[in-house]
C-alpha cells in the first residue's frame, strides 16, 4: 500500500517537467523561426544598402540580432512550471509578441541608402 502511495504521488512529478520542457521546445522552435526570419530580411536588406553605408547597417544588423538573441534566453528561463496547462498558449502568445518588433522592418529614416520597400 505504501509503495503504490509512494509512486502515486511521485507520478505527477515528471508530468509537470515534461510540460515544461515541452513548453520551452514549443518556445524555443518559434524563436528559431524569428531568428531565421531576421536574417533572411537582413540578408535581403543589405543587398539594397549601398556600400559606404555598408558599415552602419551590418553594426544595426548586429545589434538587432543581439536583441533577439537576448530577449530569447530570458524567454526561456522565464518558463514556469507552475502554469496551468490552459495557459500555456497565452504565454506562448506573449512571448511571440514581445520578439514581433525586434524581427519586423523599422524604416524610421532612409538616410543610410536602404529604400523603404514598395508596395
Amino acid at each position: 500500500m505504501r509503495v503504490a502511495l509512494a509512486l502515486f504521488l511521485l507520478l505527477p512529478i515528471p508530468a509537470v517537467s515534461q510540460d515544461q520542457a515541452a513548453q520551452r521546445e514549443l518556445i524555443g522552435r518559434q524563436q528559431q523561426f524569428d531568428a531565421f526570419v531576421l536574417q533572411l530580411r537582413q540578408s535581403q536588406e543589405i543587398l539594397k544598402v549601398r556600400a559606404g553605408a555598408r558599415p552602419e547597417t551590418e553594426t544595426r544588423h548586429l545589434a538587432e540580432r543581439q536583441r533577439l538573441e537576448s530577449v530569447s534566453a530570458e524567454q526561456l528561463r522565464d518558463v514556469r512550471t507552475d502554469t496551468p496547462q490552459e495557459l500555456r498558449p497565452y504565454e506562448r502568445q506573449k512571448a511571440d509578441e514581445e520578439r514581433r518588433p525586434l524581427i519586423t522592418p523599422q524604416y524610421l529614416v532612409p538616410a543610410d541608402g536602404i529604400e523603404p520597400p514598395t508596395n
